[in-house]
């Protein structure tokens, strides 16, 4: 597969920026295939080896999507245990870093629920999650699942 430069993919500056202070400039396979058809709104299933690039995959075109003015979660990313909800959401902080107004959370059970609550309510464009506490989260209507565009698990 020829490599792809994430500069020749139709991303905005802010995340050309945060990917280039993050060392990218390069998409890896996984991520030259799914960033442009996670781009056009089409769904994706993707499988690839650890430290192949998946978060970034995904949460590229998440980022991307996000309307900053839109203050509810218009993405969530589920994943199967705190530890790996914690580096998904430092990931995606750091392409989203450039990017005012698009803010990442993650909800996890062991914190605060009152914490999250009251961040969902602040406003937060992605949510990354443990199943538990998303449901939790979404039970009590801190969360709305019918306002989402996109998810990942």
């Amino acid at each position: 597969m020829t490599k792809i430069k994430f500069d020749s993919l139709p991303l905005s500056e802010e995340t050309l920026k945060a990917l280039t202070e993050m060392g990218f400039e390069e998409a890896s396979p996984i991520q030259s295939l799914a960033i442009p058809i996670v781009l056009q709104g089409k769904d994706v299933i993707g499988q690839a080896q650890t430290g192949t690039g998946k978060t970034a995959a995904f949460g590229i075109p998440a980022i991307e999507l996000c309307d900053p003015a839109i203050k509810t979660p218009q993405t969530i990313v589920l994943c199967p245990t705190r530890e790996l909800a914690v580096q998904v959401s430092n990931e995606l902080k750091k392409i989203a870093k450039f990017k005012k107004g698009i803010n990442v959370l993650p909800i996890f059970g062991g914190e605060s629920f009152e914490r999250q609550a009251t961040a969902l309510k602040r406003g937060v464009q992605i949510v990354v999650g443990t199943p538990g506490r998303v449901i939790d989260h979404l039970t009590r209507k801190n969360v709305v699942a019918s306002k989402y565009k996109t998810s990942y698990s």
